[in-house]
């Protein structure tokens, strides 16, 4: 007789293992390895931009380096994580270090911007998943009710890279040559030992059990999305030099727009095998807490990404020391982080966080709107940084929590993945307005406090001081304090290039520090505001409890459900066979008579369903 149950205990004994704290932890280190070369790089290459672009000839096009790895990276994280699901995470981590070095040696070798943008491309591709495809390891491996509390060691990858990545980008920026190669060509370069060590750990500690499934490739829905996506953000990369209401600009709306709508009728089409399944956007928390994203990543990297520019423009610290002066927010970040991790693994409550941390960080925002100017003190600016840190350290983690717990195991890749997606979109948005905000106002503003100083003793002293009137660093700033015009390319000139400021007396260089600060003022109100539209969109999202299984486990028991519903299929299917066969008659052989049952419809059936259900193992 044949074995009903052939694959149910194996598959259930499967679903109740899990792994220890110590396999877990080595399994992390291995992932905070990769996280930490993509979270350096950023860092390491903003700080030094500058040098690289003059050292290139190139200081117009330093815009596209950013672009092109922007673009790749977005793109590339739903392709790995609906991938992964389908193949298993750990070729595709390693892939996406190996790609992210061999694009990092690339970058070395530039001779222009354009090849360096080329190559910063390739870097992309690896970065888009070296983040997504971390989380959702952790989700395969951790109870969602413990993940909080593993997902704030990835909190510390991004403070320690944030404090090393301006110290070390500044370093070699600042070097002429280093064992024979230009000092910036390491900023690249030093990523290939960094990377090897990455892609050694994990391929040393990353093995997670993977069950294919049949498929097919959304080839169609990865073409559309890339239609869709690259116009949108080379337009919030290039629109505010282009002009928001520019040819080129109307020319990527449309382009983008008509990628969007063929993207979303080509995965509906697709069904299950899409790039991002339809079905996940009929779940009110997936959909809301992708919304949430989209809005909390614009309003977090577009306010946040002017701290550093009052650093250097209004207090005249270096890029290595504005790095420095960022701990405050790190600190605040991963301490929040930790706790909120550590009470929602004890309690299994995980809507609040959010909710105070949205409602922290506008608050933090409005206070940089109201009282941070030019003549704030550093201890009042850290404070407050400190309190923006508290704030969206409650909310980075739990919001792709939020996600990953309410959408089923089999889709954790794709739906990490989404929702990393969605928050780097709404980032670019965010960087794009507030930085045009920015632009469009700092002008005026800096014209106003000339005509606000104009009168000041300190600034009609200085432009009777003889030593300020022959140096000609000041020539064309006296000439503006003498007659202030809102429209002055000086004032315009500030966020192209700043360096001029600090060559200035301090008494002419004062209202270019009270004009930025007070642009700045703006866009950190509207920075707040966005914010608080987040924070009632939090309230909407319905606290489901946590479940106690990670995703392995999770997706184990599931098949190890659905084998025994198949095996129980089987089982009646056979009983409704033998009950279906007649009788034989007196003197009739059994097997005659059964070979004539064998023809009724009712057993027919019977069998068809068996054959449907039995399962032919993995």
């Amino acid at each position: 007789m044949t074995d009903t149950k052939p694959h149910a205990e194996p598959r259930q004994a499967e679903a109740d293992s899990g792994l220890s704290h110590r396999q877990i932890m080595t399994i992390l280190y291995g992932l905070m390895a990769g996280m930490f070369l993509a979270a350096l790089d950023q860092t390491i290459v903003s700080t030094a931009i500058r040098t690289i672009s003059d050292d290139l000839h190139g200081l117009s096009q330093q815009a596209w380096a950013t672009t092109a790895y922007l673009i790749t990276s977005t793109i590339a994280t739903p392709l790995y994580g609906k991938l992964s699901d389908l193949y298993g995470r750990r070729p595709f981590y390693l892939a996406a270090i190996t790609i992210f070095v061999i694009g990092s040696a690339l970058c070395t070798f530039s001779t222009s911007m354009y090849e360096l943008a080329g190559f910063r491309a390739l870097q992309g591709l690896g970065a888009g998943g070296l983040m997504s495809l971390a989380f959702a390891i952790i989700g395969d491996i951790v109870a969602p009710r413990e993940r909080a509390r593993y997902q704030g060691y990835f909190l510390a990858v991004f403070g320690t890279s944030s404090v090393l990545g301006p110290l070390v980008g500044g370093f070699f920026a600042g070097q002429d040559t280093i064992m024979g190669i230009a000092g910036w060509r390491w900023v690249f370069l030093v990523n290939v030992p960094v990377g090897a060590v990455a892609l050694i750990v994990v391929a040393k500690v990353l093995h997670i059990p993977h069950t294919r499934r049949p498929h097919r490739i959304d080839w169609f829905g990865a073409v559309t999305l890339t239609l869709g996506v690259v116009p949108l953000l080379i337009v919030a990369e290039q629109g505010r030099e282009w002009g928001w209401g520019s040819g080129t600009a109307l020319a990527c709306y449309l382009i983008g727009g008509f990628g969007v709508v063929a993207w979303v009728l080509v995965e509906r089409r697709m069904g299950e095998d899409a790039l991002i399944p339809m079905r996940l956007f009929r779940d009110r928390i997936f959909s809301l807490a992708s919304l949430i994203g989209v809005i909390f990543g614009m309003a977090m990297f577009g306010g946040f990404m002017l701290i550093p520019q009052y650093f250097q423009i209004v207090k005249g610290s270096s890029p290595t020391e504005a790095g420095l002066l960022m701990i405050p927010v790190m600190v605040g970040m991963m301490g929040s982080s930790i706790v909120s991790g550590q009470l929602t693994s004890k309690t299994g409550r995980y809507k609040i966080f959010p909710i105070l941390g949205t409602g922290i960080a506008a608050i933090a925002m409005g206070l940089f709107a109201l009282f941070v100017d030019a003549e704030t003190s550093l201890v009042t600016t850290s404070l407050f940084m400190v309190l923006l840190g508290i704030g969206l350290g409650q909310c980075m983690q739990t919001l792709i929590l939020v996600v990953q717990n309410a959408v089923p195991p089999r889709d954790m890749g794709v739906a990490t993945s989404a929702a990393t997606f969605f928050r780097q979109m709404g980032a670019t948005a965010g960087t794009a307005v507030f930085l045009s905000v920015l632009f469009s106002n700092v002008s005026g503003e800096i014209a106003k406090a000339f005509t606000r100083d104009a009168s000041k003793p300190a600034l009609q002293a200085a432009l009777r001081d003889p030593a300020v009137l022959n140096d000609p660093a000041n020539a064309p700033v006296i000439e503006m304090a003498r007659n202030p015009n809102p429209g002055g390319a000086q004032g315009s000139g500030v966020l192209s290039d700043s360096s001029f400021i600090q060559q200035l007396d301090p008494r002419l260089a004062a209202p270019f520090k009270e004009g930025f600060s007070e642009a700045m003022q703006l866009v950190f109100m509207i920075a707040a505001c966005v914010m608080l539209v987040a924070f009632v969109l939090v309230f909407f999202i319905k606290e489901v409890p946590l479940r106690t299984m990670s995703g392995l486990q999770a997706k184990a028991a599931a098949e190890a459900e659905e084998l025994a519903d198949a095996d129980r299929a089987a089982v009646d299917a056979t009983t409704a066979v033998t009950a279906a066969t007649p009788a034989a008659p007196v003197g009739e052989p059994a097997e005659s008579a059964a070979a004539g049952g064998a023809g009724t419809s009712a057993e027919q059936d019977a069998r068809r369903a068996a054959g449907r259900r039995w399962p032919r193992g993995d």
